[in-house]
């Protein structure tokens, strides 16, 4: 299991009893996305709401893009997952009734978010790590990096047969040979350079299984959170991998207002449904206000609610803003600017997890699986992971009895292809070494930057051409300098320079997979907003798919576009 958020620990626990699992996790086990969510996870609980209510604001929200199949069984299957949960130990916030509390955020007509406060993702990490430390079948293998998918071919399949590694402690390359390898490794947010994601989300899963020729389906909509906190740039400090700090969907659900520069309530001019309106249309609202005005962030007021409330329901948010910037949430405006937040395009899979390569599954954000569509609804994205993780367990171990005892011989195989390498160390050369890594943290800042110019909120055909030639440039880069100081033998004696030039060959992988994505759709659905194809087109309504090497992909876009970029764009690739 590559990955120890909600989606990894849930899938973890359910085949434990089955066999042995290895949990792969990139920093420490509680590190990633899950704990830090912060509004919470949908279930319908209350007696006014209904699943067919949560399908139709689920598929709303996408944009009618949605997979039906899968949006009806998560939504009628998410309460009894969530009270499960409850059931394991979880402490969700509880009304003075002693039900569980359940607010209302962006998108959905009926209050059925249950939270813990503000920090929602904490304490179902808390719980899970602890279910999953103490089962003696599962064992953490925490600071461990996985770099590549080990597949075999069988006739003319290729089989997923598990992961290569590297422990960071220790520079050492390990391969673990599986029955079945689980993605649950997150999303991709720091191919941008503004992200609430945190440092580990580098796209990792969703490039080792492009590699693996895995199919990849609508990664053109990355979702934008149209609330992250901004902080004024210090011009003198170094340049930070942190991620920015998220201000939850929930302020808006409970009332908070959002204001321009000058003090001018501004929603209403665009979407009936004002702070309420799907994250895609906010986050596009406020871009505009910024374009328009010069300004460098809107505001979010929720001051006029009472202190009592607002203190009760966003405790950690107002001790952070009050340490960070001297800010009372309950008397101050909080400056915002939209982030990258989440992937909702990813590894392609079915009902239950199964990807296109026998032996791979993938659940939570690694993982495409037609739920989200266009556009992710708030607070469905842990619900997605908890519900799948339930469904590829079972699957998955159906699969081990059916198929894999079969295949010893193939496990030997692959064990047998690693420990027959040879490598080579070179005399350690810290010079050589801190000149690499220079190179390439600048050449991630530059990969970062095109992005977010060129294929961010609101793209172009134009400007997605300049991405695809600026990434093939920054990666021609890439080969020159490791050719001349010789990266990869280098990195056999520096972790943190093998760590830093994978994350930048995935990170390389993930933008390509989103702005050839974004150069196959020609309409603009949900988060993907292209000028030069501003409405929706009836024609396009179906999931974008790359089920050939990236690199083929790439060349058919190139192939079909007009060289004359006065006509860009109207000869791209169906």
């Amino acid at each position: 299991v590559v990955g120890s958020g909600i989606a990894g620990l849930s899938y973890a626990l359910r085949v434990a009893d089955h066999g042995k699992v290895a949990i792969v996790t990139k920093d420490v086990a509680h590190e990633g996305s899950t704990r830090y969510a912060q509004g919470g996870i949908c279930a319908v609980l209350d007696a006014s709401d209904s699943v067919e209510s949560h399908i139709s604001d689920t598929v709303v929200a996408g944009d009618f893009l949605c997979d039906l199949r899968a949006v009806k069984m998560v939504c009628s299957e998410g309460a009894a997952a969530v009270l499960e949960l409850v059931d394991m130990g979880a402490e969700f916030t509880r009304s003075s009734s002693g039900d569980l509390h359940l607010t209302r955020e962006g998108g959905h007509e009926h209050k059925r978010i249950v939270h813990a406060a503000d920090m929602t993702g904490r304490e179902i990490e808390r719980v899970l790590v602890e279910k999953a430390l103490a089962h003696p079948n599962i064992q953490f293998y925490e600071n461990h990096f996985a770099t590549d998918l080990v597949t075999v071919q069988e006739g003319d399949a290729t089989r997923c047969v598990g992961i290569d590694v590297v422990e960071r402690a220790t520079n050492k390359d390990i391969r673990f040979v599986s029955a079945v390898t689980m993605l649950a490794s997150g999303g991709a947010g720091h191919i941008y350079p503004n992200t609430t994601n945190p440092v580990v989300a580098t796209g990792d899963g969703i490039a080792i299984a492009a590699r693996a020729k895995a199919h990849i389906a609508n990664m053109e909509f990355m979702q934008f959170h149209p609330t992250s906190l901004y902080v004024e740039p210090d011009e003198n400090a170094a340049v930070s991998r942190e991620s920015v700090f998220l201000i939850t969907e929930a302020v808006r659900g409970e009332g908070g207002l959002l204001y321009n520069a000058a003090g001018e309530r501004f929603m209403p001019k665009y979407d009936s449904r004002l702070e309420l309106a799907p994250r895609d249309v906010v986050a596009r609202s406020i871009d505009d206000q910024l374009k328009k005005y010069g300004d460098k962030c809107v505001y979010l007021d929720i001051t006029h609610k009472p202190a009592e409330e607002i203190m009760e329901h966003f405790p950690n948010i107002a001790a952070h803003l009050q340490h960070s910037l001297g800010l009372d949430i309950t008397k101050d405006r909080i400056p915002v600017v939209p982030a990258m937040h989440y992937t909702c395009g990813g590894v392609k899979t079915g009902l239950k997890g199964d990807t296109s390569l026998p032996g791979l599954y993938a659940t939570g954000e690694v993982a495409y699986t037609g739920l989200h569509g266009a556009n992710r609804l708030a607070s469905n994205s842990l619900l997605e992971g908890l519900v799948y993780s339930i469904k590829a367990a079972s699957a998955s171990t159906k699969y081990v009895e059916t198929n894999a005892r079969q295949s010893t011989s193939l496990f030997e195989n692959a064990a047998e292809e690693f420990y027959s390498r040879e490598v080579s160390i070179p005399p350690e050369d810290p010079k050589a070494v801190k000149y690499a890594l220079n190179v390439l943290m600048n050449l991630r800042r530059k990969l970062q930057a095109t992005m977010w110019e060129n294929a961010g909120i609101v793209r172009s055909n134009t400007r997605l051409l300049d991405a695809m030639e600026q990434v093939k440039r920054l990666r021609m880069e890439l080969e020159a300098i490791s050719a001349e100081v010789d990266i990869h033998s280098l990195a056999t004696i520096d972790c943190e320079l093998k760590v830093e030039h994978f994350e930048l060959l995935n990170l390389f992988t993930v933008s390509e997979l989103v702005v050839v994505s974004a150069m196959m759709r020609k309409e603009s659905r949900g988060l993907h907003f292209t000028t030069d194809y501003p409405y929706k087109v009836e024609g396009e309504r179906r999931p974008t798919v790359i089920n050939t090497p990236l690199k083929s992909a790439r060349k058919k876009i190139r192939r079909k576009l007009t060289l004359n970029r006065s006509g860009i764009g109207r000869e791209l690739a169906q």
